[in-house]
């Protein structure tokens, strides 16, 4: 399984599995995959949660 780290700007927020942080953050296992892509981090103004894949 893919682990992914979540952050909101340079703050760490939390880390696991798309399934376990979709559950600790209230949305859907899709949300956290999105906001691992590229086109999210290119549209972070230093207050989009961005996932990073570990």
């Amino acid at each position: 399984m893919i682990e992914y780290a979540i952050y909101k700007g340079e703050k760490f927020i939390a880390e696991g599995t798309a399934d376990e942080l979709a559950k600790l953050l209230n949305v859907k296992p899709t949300t956290i995959k999105w906001w691992s892509r590229p086109v999210n981090s290119r549209r972070d103004k230093g207050n989009r949660k961005i996932a990073v894949k570990l």
